[in-house]
């Protein structure tokens, strides 16, 4: 028997991504599910444009607001999650859309990962703590004398990528390129690929159009309220869109326009290096892979010929 079938619905931030899987749901009886690394935290609902909960009642979501903010999350969990959302939506006999800008989150999903080991917080706390005292290329040092082969493979600057690697072999004694050596089998689907691919000016009005509405949603109220909890500052969540920005106006650093603008640059800035993942990576396998080049724009609402030919595809596929 032939492998089931999933849809990737995937492109830049504000590619409209969303609505097309919905239209797509909507067609195919299906379930979204996110593949998103910022949506899935709870406390960041306005700022990464989650679902709303009509969308929400009116289609099956999974993964969305299901992590605090405290704990993050990370692909191998991402994709453990998302293997069994797919399984129940097979087992309620609807197709399973994954929808999503995290290209590495597609990745493993389709290849596999190496389970990497839980970090006690004491253990994070020091890598923290190194990384602050000494900086990343004195750690990267440091990492060099104990994993010469994962330390080969970062940049000296990178500090989240070296503090990672240093807490795998403190909490372990193992290096993390022995952890990652370790791959688990491909997940048992067949994927079908839509990339969106709009053009710059058209994403760059849809970004500054998100990112007032998103000020004019409530994004200040939640990044107070997210501060108020004293995250760890290196935390994922801590570090998303928007939410060093507005900290820095709540701590009277910058106006309030200019946090609005610094949002919309470093969410532009990202879809830059979205779009650079997508260009040198493969969504599906041929001949199931399938493109749509959204170049007049980022409509919130895809025209009927698109989500036809798409649902044709995903039917062919499947």
């Amino acid at each position: 028997m032939a492998d089931p079938v999933a849809l990737i619905v995937a492109g830049p931030t504000c590619s409209g991504k969303s609505a097309l899987a919905m239209a797509l749901a909507e067609r195919l009886r299906g379930a979204v599910i996110n593949a998103d690394a910022m949506q899935c935290y709870r406390e960041l609902r306005v700022l990464t444009a989650r679902p709303t909960p009509e969308d929400e009642a009116a289609i099956p979501h999974a993964l969305y607001g299901v992590r605090a903010a405290a704990k993050p999350g990370n692909a191998a969990w991402w994709r453990g999650e998302a293997l069994e959302a797919m399984a129940r939506s097979r087992a309620d006999e609807r197709v399973p859309i994954l929808c999503g800008g995290t290209g590495l989150y597609f990745q493993v999903l389709r290849e596999g990962i190496a389970e990497m080991p839980e970090i006690a917080p004491e253990v994070r706390a020091e890598a923290r703590a190194l990384l602050a005292a000494e900086g990343p290329q004195a750690l990267h040092a440091r990492l060099a004398q104990v994993d010469p082969q994962g330390a080969a493979r970062l940049k000296p600057a990178d500090s989240q990528r070296i503090a990672r690697a240093w807490e795998v072999w403190r909490q372990t004694g193992r290096a993390i390129s022995e952890w990652q050596g370790e791959r688990v089998t491909p997940a048992p689907w067949r994927f079908g690929a839509v990339l969106l691919d709009p053009r710059r000016d058209a994403l760059r009005a849809a970004i500054a159009e998100r990112t007032r509405a998103m000020f004019e949603a409530g994004a200040v109220e939640e990044v107070r309220a997210l501060l108020a909890q004293r995250l760890d500052p290196a935390l994922p969540a801590m570090r998303a869109h928007g939410v060093p920005e507005i900290a820095a106006y709540l701590r009277g650093e910058i106006g309030l326009g200019e946090a609005m603008r610094l949002t919309a640059l470093v969410t532009g800035q990202y879809t830059k290096r979205q779009a650079t993942w997508f260009r040198h990576h493969r969504l599906a396998d041929p001949p199931d892979a399938h493109t749509i080049h959204a170049r007049a724009g980022v409509p919130a609402q895809f025209p009927e010929r698109i989500t036809a030919d798409l649902v044709n595809f995903i039917e062919s596929v499947g």
